[in-house]
């Protein structure tokens, strides 16, 4: 089994001063393998942070992820995993997709959009951002992530966005996950649990 945090529309700290402390006491070194980012990271400690938990880090530069964010890249060439636009990943037999729904158009998590940049990346699942809003669904044989935010950033499209991640569980043995989403609802942690198998 491979752990899988997945997260991201951190915005710290132009949009949020810190990710929660409910969450930040779950996050803790060693127990996960992997991390995929939807990007708008906005500054080197945060992303600092997250390689504290896991060096296997990707990210997908978001639209706030400008200049720092090249910086950090120019810095990092020899980095196995440095901050792209789009990053595909096998993962137990399955193929993991990860973008920033930004350089989608449109860019609004439309069903559609997100269905053709799968197949375009032919990956089995793909997890996008940019909302600030969680989803998580299957569309054309296909499973679709979006963490929302981490810290629960407002934008335009979500302006009360709920503070959100998701950790996946890739099985070993089969061509399956298990989602589990984390969101801090009044001041409480509420976790579910969504299943997806490859047809």
């Amino acid at each position: 089994m491979t752990l899988i945090l997945v997260l991201g529309d951190i915005h710290i700290p132009q949009r949020a001063a810190d990710i929660p402390a409910k969450f930040r006491k779950l996050l803790v070194p060693g127990k996960i393998d992997r991390i995929l980012c939807t990007g708008n990271v906005t500054d080197s400690a945060t992303l600092e942070y997250l390689r504290s938990i896991s060096s296997d880090v990707s990210v997908s530069r978001g639209e706030f992820d400008g200049r720092w964010s090249q910086q950090q890249q120019q810095s990092q060439q020899q980095q196995q995993h440095p901050i792209s636009v789009r990053t595909v990943a096998g993962q137990c037999g399955l193929r993991i997709g990860l973008v920033s729904g930004h350089f989608l158009v449109p860019g609004n998590g439309d069903v559609d959009t997100l269905a053709a940049a799968a197949r375009q990346m032919d990956v089995d699942v793909l997890v996008s951002g940019s909302t600030h809003r969680f989803e998580a669904y299957e569309e054309q044989g296909r499973f679709f992530i979006n963490p929302g935010s981490i810290t629960g950033a407002f934008s335009p499209l979500e302006p009360n966005a709920v503070p959100s991640f998701v950790l996946l569980e890739v099985k070993d043995d089969a061509p399956a996950v298990i989602v589990y989403v984390y969101q801090l609802v009044a001041d409480d942690v509420v976790v579910d649990r969504i299943e997806y198998t490859r047809p």
